[in-house]
């Protein structure tokens, strides 16, 4: 296995699961932050940008899983490392978020 493949397929988590909040508050007819609001990432978007800016994303994650390498589902290796890169900006993503919509509480 090459490693720049592992790479690619961690940035293809990256991507993917970038993809989904922008799809999502979109077909919900909802705005939600993007690069593109103002200020970047704390203003909101109309949901016509979230769904062009998730289907970027779902296209560029498309071609760093699928089109670079052979990404095998039942290779644990190539699966987790898709995971991981999704579980990350997953995280990051809920903090950011968080704080606009009230899912950032102080624990402990």
């Amino acid at each position: 296995m090459n490693w720049l493949h592992l790479v690619s397929y961690f940035f293809g988590g990256i991507f993917l699961a970038n993809a989904v909040p922008h799809f999502v508050s979109a077909t919900m007819g909802q705005p939600f932050q993007s690069p593109f609001a103002r200020p970047p990432g704390q203003g909101l978007s109309s949901s016509t940008v979230n769904v062009l800016w998730g289907f970027f994303n779902a296209v560029i994650g498309y071609m760093l899983v699928l089109r670079i390498g052979h990404f095998d589902v039942r290779s644990t290796s190539n699966v987790l490392v898709l995971a991981v890169g999704a579980l990350l900006i997953s995280l990051q993503s809920a903090r950011h978020f968080g704080q606009f919509h009230g899912g950032n509480t102080p624990e402990g």
